[in-house]
């Protein structure tokens, strides 16, 4: 028997497909396609109202308005975060619950790579410093706290497979859609200061990190996952070794009672549950630094190329990227709605975010925002712009951050059999009634 799929589905699962059976595209010699009558009724129907701009709506477009669910996982100290793994636990956010400058520790996302320590006492912890040092170290976080300065910032952290729901042919991996970022506030020691405490050798060249967490496989001594940082990075006096949250202790989830905080790079590199720094002489080759994990190719490929891994190189600095947090997609305005409000945070890793430009007509044109400066380096920055509607019906609200360097967020995929980077636009559904 023939499984009949609604829109949503078939959209999710064949966006190609999708776009031919609902709109009728019919490629012209300048390879925009147009849409056909009973196509655009079929979709102004299912949305409920007319599209003003379809003319410029790309071919293979999800519209926005498919493109997010909502659900909420229940977790001891966080509060409306979506479930996408059990075992272990991860966890993201919906985009208009990070709408807080400093995103509160309830709603920071969990990403684990193993099994959280069943118990962990701050008052015993400690911390080993060794390898590439003249003087190992076994540190208390009194001792942290005691003998280095305590200082807080606001950090953006992201995973580096956010948004990895979104590639075809599908990526292996958590299907994080938008929410595996967060920028609370945390409060440590500079690395760097710790570092040069140890007495760091000219020798040294990568950190090595590793976790109590455990292997999912419960073997004794297998690691979880164990990355680091080039010494350069490690020296950078905003990766921290941090205790503090938001003003408090670290969530559970999110690694108490110590983690490191390396922003800007691949969250994987900010271990959880800290309890040893390896200093080594070359580049690290613990547990999810080794073949294709957290590396992309080295060079654009087709999506379904398969890559050799020697082709791979280690993920660093995150690309830029925005997010919309206000209105909330699918959100429905009155009839005689002409404007609205519309913010929300970008980001750039290493670098900053110098212009923020929003879209309401399918990118035919696009409007600058208002873009804030960041508190200190490594927090994202706010943005918040009016857009005007010439009419009622669907509009979908483009939004694309440009950085220090010049790059902007791109509309389609840079596709990576890992899923990794994705720093595509992000896009939210407006309808406004007749």
């Amino acid at each position: 028997m023939k499984k009949e799929r609604d829109l949503a589905e078939l959209y999710q699962d064949d966006p190609q497909r999708a776009d031919y059976e609902v709109f009728g595209r019919i490629a012209d010699t300048n390879r925009r396609g147009f849409l056909k009558k009973a196509g655009l009724a079929t979709l102004m129907t299912y949305l409920g109202a007319n599209i003003p701009f379809y003319k410029n709506m790309p071919s293979g477009l999800i519209p926005a308005a498919f493109a997010e669910g909502l659900s909420d996982f229940k977790i001891a100290g966080k509060n409306g975060l979506i479930v996408l793994n059990d075992r272990p636990v991860n966890a993201q956010t919906a985009a208009h619950l990070l709408d807080d400058d400093v995103t509160p520790t309830a709603r920071h996302f969990i990403r684990n790579n193993g099994l959280p320590p069943a118990s962990v006492d701050a008052s015993t912890w400690t911390l080993d410093i060794d390898g590439e040092v003249e003087r190992p170290m076994k540190l208390s976080i009194q001792d942290l706290k005691r003998n280095f300065e305590v200082v807080s910032y606001k950090l953006q952290l992201e995973c580096g497979g956010n948004g990895r729901g979104a590639f075809n042919p599908p990526a292996k991996g958590n299907q994080w859609t938008l929410g595996a970022v967060s920028n609370s506030e945390w409060t440590g020691v500079r690395l760097m200061d710790v570092l040069k405490a140890a007495g760091i050798k000219d020798s040294a060249v990568y950190t090595g990190h590793y976790g109590a967490d455990s292997h999912l496989s419960g073997i004794p001594g297998k690691d979880a996952i164990s990355r680091g940082v080039p010494i350069a990075k490690a020296m950078n006096p905003y990766s921290l070794i941090v205790f503090g949250q938001n003003g408090g202790p670290i969530h559970p989830m999110n690694g108490a009672p110590l983690r490191l905080l390396i922003p800007g790079w691949p969250g994987s590199c900010s271990q959880k549950w800290l309890n040893r720094i390896w200093v080594r002489d070359k580049v690290h080759d613990g547990t999810k630094m080794t073949g294709t994990a957290y590396r992309v190719p080295e060079y654009n490929v087709a999506p379904g190329t398969k890559v050799p891994t020697k082709d791979f190189g280690i993920i660093n600095s995150m690309p830029v990227k925005s997010l919309i947090t206000h209105p909330q997609t699918n959100v429905k305005l009155p009839s005689g709605t002409r404007s609205t409000f519309v913010r929300g945070h970008a980001w750039a890793g290493d670098n900053a975010v110098s212009a923020m430009m929003i879209s309401i007509d399918f990118g035919s044109t696009w409007t600058y925002a208002s873009l804030n400066g960041p508190p200190n380096p490594y927090s994202w920055q706010g943005w918040n712009s009016v857009v005007n509607f010439p009419t009622h019906g669907y509009y979908e609200i483009w939004a694309k951050a440009i950085d220090s360097t010049g790059k902007e967020q791109p509309f389609a995929i840079n596709w990576n059999p890992k899923g990794y980077l994705n720093n595509s636009m992000h896009r939210i559904a407006v309808t406004i009634a007749s």
